[in-house]
């Protein structure tokens, strides 16, 4: 199956009426406004856009209104203020295919519009661009980064992991695939202008890749796991919001000692590693954090590296580039005054929002992990994947290793 993904970079333009500026002279007046939905950039025919759900979404509060025949979603009693704007929806294999002309085979597809943080200051149309992926089979699931604190009230880091999920009604062999965790400096060394100036958008700075092993198949059941972890230990006796992790299908080997490691659970490989005298999963616990999974027949070690935008000595990050990357998921920071957005390592192509626990500083043993849309005829679940985690995640300081909610 061609796992290529479609992607259009995601904007918000904003056509106000009369002057076209921002009013803020009487900032509670409710205003009209107007979501108009693109057409994907990459059919090559036009797809209903008729009929179909645009919520916005301010301060917790989500406003959803249907599509006209032209896919207009027409807003009444707007307060003017920052806005989240988002639309998604499924489309068969059959309609993918006569959208496209692509008749590799995959289970349909998912057509997906966001912007973030949309100022939204009168009367006028905001033009929603929107973007076709056809449905991934392995998706990043879930993602334990924020570490707990142990009966001793000490900080407990051993027990993160990242879980991947077969969406598809196929058993897919992952063995060879690589997991790449992004930059995650407290200085960006390359903020997404400075990608798009060097780069054109066309790779993500990787600090850490490991790869499961291609030696021999490992074969993932529709609806299965994949649970890659630094410990594969019951770390339950540490705290009660850790995980019993002693299933774990892979483990990343501490050459340290410090982490203890399971002699029964086989090792990832590791293929590239910023820090020196560590090898273990570098999930920052309070974010940033980045993880992307990829496949290629590239010799990865022998990539480019890059320093610091601007500079000629320092850390080296791996340029990965973008064509290769399968599913990408980004977790911001939540400080005190919010979401710092422009600290997003992953453009709009791989991640076009971001996810985020609601510690300031982690150590409270919450969980990201996907939503639930629907189940597949056999039962399994089908997690949401509209490329943008602002939709697609939740948070739990309950939810375990290999559990998914409705």
């Amino acid at each position: 199956m061609n796992k290529k993904i479609f992607h259009t970079i995601l904007t918000c333009q904003m056509a106000f009426t009369l002057t076209g500026c921002c009013n803020f002279d009487d900032a509670t007046h409710e205003v009209s406004v107007i979501v108009q939905l693109q057409q994907p950039e990459d059919c090559v025919s036009d797809v209903s856009l008729e009929g179909k759900t645009v919520s916005i979404i301010n301060g917790g509060q989500v406003t959803s209104v249907v599509t006209d025949a032209s896919g207009k979603a027409l807003f009444h009693n707007i307060i003017p203020d920052m806005y989240d704007i988002s639309t998604s929806w499924s489309i068969s294999a059959d309609e993918y295919h006569s959208a496209t002309n692509n008749q590799d085979a995959v289970s349909g597809a998912m057509i997906a519009g966001s912007v973030n943080s949309c100022l939204i200051s009168g009367e006028g149309t905001i033009q929603l661009k929107t973007n076709l992926s056809a449905n991934r089979d392995i998706v990043i699931g879930k993602v334990y980064y924020a570490g707990s604190r142990d009966k001793n009230n000490r900080n407990y880091l051993a027990g993160k992991y990242i879980e991947l999920y077969n969406q598809s009604d196929d058993t897919i062999d992952v063995s060879g695939m690589y997991i790449g965790l992004t930059e995650a400096e407290s200085t960006i060394a390359y903020t997404l202008d400075n990608i798009h100036t060097a780069f054109a958008d066309s790779v993500v700075l990787l600090k850490q890749i490991y790869r499961i092993p291609a030696g021999s198949p490992y074969m993932v059941a529709p609806g299965g796991t994949v649970v890659i972890c630094n410990s594969a230990i019951d770390h339950t006796t540490n705290d009660d919001y850790e995980n019993d992790l002693t299933d774990a299908d892979f483990e990343v080997k501490d050459v340290t000692g410090k982490y203890q490691n399971n002699p029964s659970t086989p090792a990832m490989e590791m293929i590239y590693q910023i820090y020196n005298g560590t090898s273990v999963m570098n999930l920052v616990q309070s974010g940033p954090m980045g993880v992307v999974i990829f496949r290629t027949d590239d010799d990865v070690a022998s990539w480019q590296k890059v320093y610091p935008y601007g500079k000629t000595a320092g850390n080296q990050w791996v340029l990965c580039p973008v064509r290769h990357i399968l599913d990408g998921m980004e977790a911001l920071r939540n400080s005190s005054s919010g979401i710092d957005v422009k600290t997003k390592r992953l453009n709009d192509k791989i991640d076009a929002g971001y996810t985020y626990i609601n510690a300031t500083s982690g150590w409270n043993g919450e969980t990201v992990y996907r939503k639930t849309m629907k189940r597949a005829a056999d039962g399994h679940k089908i997690l949401v994947d509209t490329n943008n985690s602002s939709n697609d995640f939740n948070v739990s300081q309950s939810i375990k290793p290999r559990e998914y909610d409705e």
